[in-house]
C-alpha cells in the first residue's frame, strides 16, 4: 500500500499541510505512521479525495464527442505567425499547449481570455513513477 507523508499529500493536492492535517482530523484520510514515526496517509484515500474534488468546468462545446480526453480551460497565450499558432490554456491546474494554423485560431476566435477546449488524442501516453528510494 502507498503511503505519502503530509507534505506529499498537500503537494499533489495543491493545498497546504494544515489542510490535509486538518483533513486528517475530520476522517477523511487515515493517519498512519511510517517508520521513522511520521504521519503519513494511505495514496489510495488520498486518490479517492482528489477525484472527488476535481471539478469539470462546463464544456462550452456541449455536443457529444467519442473524445474522452477534454480538458476545458481558459486560454493565457496566443503566439500567431503568418501560417502557424501557439495556443496555451489552463485547464484547472494543467497547462496544455496546441500548435494549430493560424486560420484555425481566426476562424475559432481564440483570443487570450477565450473559454476553449482542449481535445487530446494520442496512440501513446508515457506515464512515470518515482524511484522507491525517493
Amino acid at each position: 500500500m502507498t503511503r505519502l507523508r503530509i507534505r506529499d499529500a498537500a503537494r499533489y493536492l495543491g493545498v497546504s499541510d494544515d489542510t490535509v492535517r486538518r483533513l486528517v482530523d475530520a476522517g477523511t484520510f487515515t493517519r498512519f505512521s511510517d517508520g521513522a514515526g511520521r504521519a503519513v496517509v494511505d495514496g489510495r484515500e488520498l486518490a479517492v479525495h482528489a477525484k472527488a474534488q476535481s471539478a469539470a468546468l462546463p464544456d462550452p462545446a456541449a455536443g457529444r464527442s467519442s473524445a474522452r480526453n477534454r480538458f476545458v480551460g481558459i486560454v493565457t497565450e496566443v503566439v500567431v505567425d503568418t501560417v502557424m499558432a501557439q495556443v496555451e490554456l489552463q485547464c484547472g491546474p494543467h497547462r496544455v499547449v496546441s500548435l494549430m494554423s493560424a486560420e484555425a485560431v481566426r476562424d475559432l476566435g481564440l483570443e487570450v481570455g477565450s473559454v476553449a477546449t482542449a481535445s487530446v488524442k494520442a496512440t501513446m501516453v508515457t506515464v512515470e513513477a518515482p524511484r522507491d528510494d525517493e
